[in-house]
């Protein structure tokens, strides 16, 4: 029997052929934990009887969630990643550095066809290199620390087929609260995704980067972006299912005539047309998070923007995914013109997407945020409403002050 992109994966780190649904112990190529889980991560590896790593080389810690830390709490346990990352000899990004998936991927931590575990949910986001990415809990995360190896049940895939080809002023992000919409938080538990046709081939780096990261938000246990259009490596051969690889089912979908797409308070699948909300006042548009805090983003805002100062009683905050990002912004202009504009820049990292510093919102507030999630309370507030939608809808509303339709700002930004 043919097999799937995650099985042929799954198959080289078992180092023998497996098919869904068979329990496997794997070797993990690396690993990645944030401020979140670190520290517990760390406490266990030390209950496990842990001296020395697996694998330091390719252990990754990263201070992005609570950084520069609020308080004295955290930042207690960000100097018990940095003393752990001193004496075991993995590497660390510290405050300010950026969010953790940014910098595997623009420091080439993970490549094509890798098996990479990071304890954190949104670890799936580097499917859209064509790795098998996936998120655990602390403790199993130790366990991999001191083995090098995991266990874990080869997931059925779920393949879906995206046909036609983006209107001028619809996103990556955009298409993919299309998708999350149409499966639903639950729609691909334990399953492994494979994105593919032409609307996913002529995606560039950060639409797959999109699209893989909010795999998570169906319930997937990874997300893997085709690799057509993609340029690999040299020497890199492109991991492609076989053709008579069997799937749990196969979806399609056709996105010529798709809308821009907003996720409405409560739930990142609650999505529909940005137009059943438009006129919507929001006080509180925020551009970041490991989905949408690139520099392509922060374009389409100036884009959007034009000039134009963000409307009276809005507040436009943005964190860049990464330092590297926001310096290429600070050279380009890019965070000049927004900050005319109005917008306030807080360091790179998650910011308020977790809800923890840097911009919770008050109660009663109605905020538009380009993150991945919006449940009740994610932000820090329960008293407060997140809508989720593209970096042009963020910056339509925020020059606006109320939820706009952003394509006739834009001209072409994909």
């Amino acid at each position: 029997m043919g097999q799937t992109i995650a099985e042929k994966i799954l198959s080289r780190h078992a180092e023998r052929t497996v098919q869904a649904d068979e329990v496997v112990i794997v070797d993990v190529d690396a690993t990645m934990a944030s401020d979140t889980t670190a520290p517990l991560a760390i406490e266990a590896f030390e209950q496990m009887g842990g001296s020395d790593l697996a694998d330091p080389e390719h252990t990754y810690l990263v201070i992005d969630h609570a950084a520069p830390a609020p308080n004295e709490r955290i930042g207690n346990l960000h100097e018990k990643m940095r003393r752990f990352a001193k004496d075991k000899g993995c590497v660390l990004y510290d405050a300010g550095d950026g969010i953790c998936h940014q910098l595997m991927v623009d420091n080439g931590h993970v490549q094509h066809g890798d098996l990479f575990v990071g304890a954190d949910s949104h670890t799936c986001s580097y499917g859209a290199l064509g790795a098998f990415a996936t998120g655990v809990g602390s403790t199993d995360l130790a366990a991999i620390w001191r083995t090098g190896k995991t266990w874990l049940r080869v997931p059925r895939t779920l393949k879906i087929h995206i046909d036609g080809e983006l209107q001028a002023g619809v996103q990556a992000k955009d298409l993919t609260l299309f998708v999350v919409g149409q499966l639903g938080i639950a729609g691909a538990t334990y399953q492994a995704i494979e994105f593919c046709g032409p609307a996913v081939s002529r995606l560039g780096p950060g639409g797959r980067f999109t699209l893989a990261n909010m795999a998570i938000e169906m319930g997937a246990k990874a997300g893997i972006v085709h690799p057509d259009g993609l340029e690999l490596p040299v020497g890199i051969k492109p991991i492609l299912p076989d053709p008579d690889a069997h799937y749990v089912q196969e979806l399609h979908f056709n996105v010529a005539d798709l809308s821009p797409q907003l996720s409405a308070p409560g739930s990142p699948d609650n999505v529909f047309d940005l137009n059943k909300y438009a006129g919507t006042p929001i006080t509180y548009a925020f551009i970041g998070t490991c989905v949408n805090g690139r520099l392509e983003d922060l374009h389409t805002a100036v884009q959007v923007l034009n000039g134009e100062r963000v409307a009276p009683g809005v507040r436009l905050v943005i964190a860049p995914a990464s330092r590297d990002i926001f310096l290429q912004a600070l050279a380009d202009g890019t965070v000049e013109a927004l900050s005319r504009a109005g917008a306030t820049f807080i360091p790179s990292g998650c910011g308020p997407c977790v809800g923890t510093h840097n911009g919770v919102p008050g109660d009663g507030e109605i905020i538009i945020s380009t993150a991945n999630r919006n449940f009740t309370g994610r932000m820090g507030n329960p008293r407060a409403d997140v809508f989720l939608g593209a970096p042009s809808a963020v910056a339509a509303a925020a020059r606006t002050g109320q939820i706009t339709d952003p394509t006739p700002f834009l001209e072409g930004a994909q």
